[in-house]
């Protein structure tokens, strides 16, 4: 029905420290998977890191950042697989990063305990 993929992003460049960037580089992977952004928030942490989130038209997704560590934590909850991978191999470019793990949970509507 729908998956929610989690990923860790390493090595990513200073850029992730700067808000303005995040959500530039945000809009740009939405746009690459051919959704669009319903509502979109940004947050700015002092003294360093960024916390991003948006509910585009297929669900949801967020990153937190950590630039003192190169790292970004992104989170993308979709019912399409090139939306969840085609964001986070998108940010993954735009970071400039290193490496990427990615883990992904299948979410079933129907499936109950």
């Amino acid at each position: 029905m729908a998956r929610q993929l989690v990923a860790d992003i390493y090595g990513c460049d200073t850029l992730i420290d700067d808000p303005e960037a995040v959500k530039k580089a945000a809009r740009e992977a939405v746009a690459f998977v051919g959704a669009e952004i319903v509502e979109e928030c940004v947050h700015e942490f002092e003294p360093i890191g960024v916390t991003y989130f948006a509910v585009i038209t297929t669900s949801h997704f967020s990153v937190h950042t950590w630039p003192e560590y190169g790292y970004a934590a992104v989170d993308i909850f979709s019912c399409s697989d090139s939306v969840v991978y085609g964001i986070s191999d998108k940010l993954k470019t735009l970071f400039k990063a290193k490496e990427i793990k990615v883990r992904v949970v299948d979410r079933n509507i129907g499936d109950r305990p």
